[in-house]
């Protein structure tokens, strides 16, 4: 008999990004910690959200049938087929060449269904109208950048458009790409989760901004000399990081100083050894 307790009413988008090699799932519920439910993902194989009486074995087991060379919708073909709640089931898969597929049981609760894009699927029960979908769907499609960017525009606009119908409670984004972790020592590229918040979207959005200043070091580089020395140094001293003095230039304790504050941050993958500074770490410097 099934467990009410696994019921997970929510919209999600499963995407990938064959060109990057970006796979990964965004989802958004009236359930505690979401995205400890829903989102599965391996580099270089696919990407899997189960959900509405979620069956969290469809997870690694769909991955592991795609990992074998199954198309997403045999795949879900094998995972349904013996699955006695199937009726309730809602699950989607990719592969890492883009191609998904989806299922939507016939008991799952209105609004309940889904939509196959280009490089995505989008799916969702209990929700307000069939739009919230829709809107997701088609403004994946619209949007460019990261596939978590496009993700969290795309989750954002299905919540604009009417989302889950007993309201909002958690979010997640999960990508994956091969060395696109920490130090690259694995595949987990973004990972983060909002478990209870009023506005989990707008929280998770949040977060993603902030992972990106740590993570995802910016290409615009500034020269410290100048008003950007100026500031630099103000700010640093600002910081107890560096005496006060006449700094004309960028000199050793100025670079130590700064180096300091970087590290500190935990920008280290920020920080260059030439008179150089990354734009949004002036920019966090200068709200310190």
């Amino acid at each position: 008999m099934i467990n009410k307790e696994q019921l997970v009413a929510t919209f999600s988008i499963v995407a990938a990004d064959p060109e990057t090699g970006e796979v990964g799932v965004a989802v958004q519920s009236k359930f505690l910690a979401v995205g400890s439910v829903v989102p599965w993902a391996k580099a270089n194989v696919g990407a899997v959200a189960t959900q509405s009486w979620a069956n969290t074995a469809f997870g690694p087991e769909g991955l592991a049938l795609l990992e074998k060379g199954l198309s997403p919708e045999e795949v879900i073909d094998k995972l349904v087929a013996d699955d006695p709640d199937r009726s309730l089931r809602q699950v989607a898969v990719i592969n890492a060449e883009g191609e998904a597929s989806a299922f939507t049981g016939h008991e799952c609760y209105d609004w309940a269904g889904h939509i196959i894009g280009k490089h995505h699927s989008c799916q969702g029960n209990i929700l307000i109208s069939e739009e919230t979908v829709s809107e997701m769907s088609w403004t994946f499609e619209a949007s460019e950048g990261p596939l978590a960017e496009r993700m969290l525009k795309a989750v954002a606009a299905a919540q604009h458009a009417g989302g889950d119908s007993r309201g909002k409670q958690s979010a997640a984004v999960y990508v994956v790409q091969e060395g696109a972790g920490y130090g690259g020592y694995n595949d987990v590229k973004v990972d983060l989760r909002v478990d209870d918040h009023p506005e989990p979207i707008e929280e998770l959005q949040r977060l993603y901004e902030l992972h990106k200043m740590y993570a995802a070091p910016s290409e615009d580089k500034l020269a410290i000399e100048g008003d950007v020395l100026k500031t630099v140094v103000e700010q640093l001293v600002k910081l107890s990081l560096l005496g006060m003095g006449d700094y004309n230039s960028y000199n050793a304790e100025v670079k130590e100083a700064l180096k300091a504050f970087v590290l500190r941050e935990n920008f280290d993958d920020h920080w260059s050894e030439e008179a150089l500074i990354d734009e949004s770490v002036l920019a966090y410097l200068k709200k310190q």
